[in-house]
């Protein structure tokens, strides 16, 4: 097999953006800055996102086999976490403070609400783009919802962090909870990719 070898395939954030819109919206055509409704969270640490894929299984076992006769998923989980650093921004805080948006509106510069007693379940579309020169990857999550959220501790040293993990799930229709898009930026990528009429090797 060749070697398919190749340093331009190699991926490190140059920039992560994070956008929301209402639960449901339409996964953006193409890498262009999603339009309205899609908001953007704002700057993010360096750190960009924490994408993780947790997955439980559970093995059958039976008489007559040392080993499992079959093997069970019964869990499968996907969530981000990412930590933002405007502290402020309206669409931030409402997801911290689990409110909606239109509560953050100032009137004369000011606004007070009240945080929920009991957690509120409110459900956002999310898309999280990240860019290196011109290969570009994107996480589009039609379902999604902020499930834990970091201590919050304005200083003196540093601005306020505000880190956020964002739980999700399938969309309207049974859509998938996580879709991706890859842009591999003219990088050639067709030696992976068997020729029409190829023979594979054994």
């Amino acid at each position: 097999m060749a070697d398919t070898r190749n340093a331009d395939l190699t991926f490190g954030a140059s920039d992560y953006l994070v956008y929301a819109a209402p639960i449901n919206t339409v996964m953006p055509v193409d890498f262009a800055d999603p339009a309205t409704p899609w908001m953007n969270m704002g700057w993010v640490t360096t750190d960009g996102g924490l994408f993780k894929i947790e997955e439980e299984s559970k093995d059958v076992d039976a008489a007559g086999s040392l080993e499992p006769i079959r093997t069970l998923m019964t869990k499968s989980v996907k969530s981000t976490q990412v930590t933002f650093l405007e502290g402020l921004s309206p669409l931030v805080r409402a997801l911290y403070d689990n409110v909606p948006v239109a509560s953050l509106e100032p009137t004369e510069d000011i606004v007070t609400y009240s945080l929920p007693d009991k957690p509120a379940d409110l459900r956002y579309a999310f898309v999280f783009d990240t860019l290196d020169g011109d290969k570009r990857m994107r996480l589009y999550m039609p379902n999604g919802k902020v499930v834990e959220r970091g201590d919050e501790q304005p200083q003196t040293s540093d601005v306020m962090n505000v880190q956020m993990t964002f739980k999700f799930y399938k969309g309207a229709g049974n859509s998938s909870a996580v879709r991706r898009s890859i842009d591999y930026g003219g990088v050639d990528v067709s030696g992976f990719f068997e020729a029409e009429g190829d023979t594979p090797s054994p």
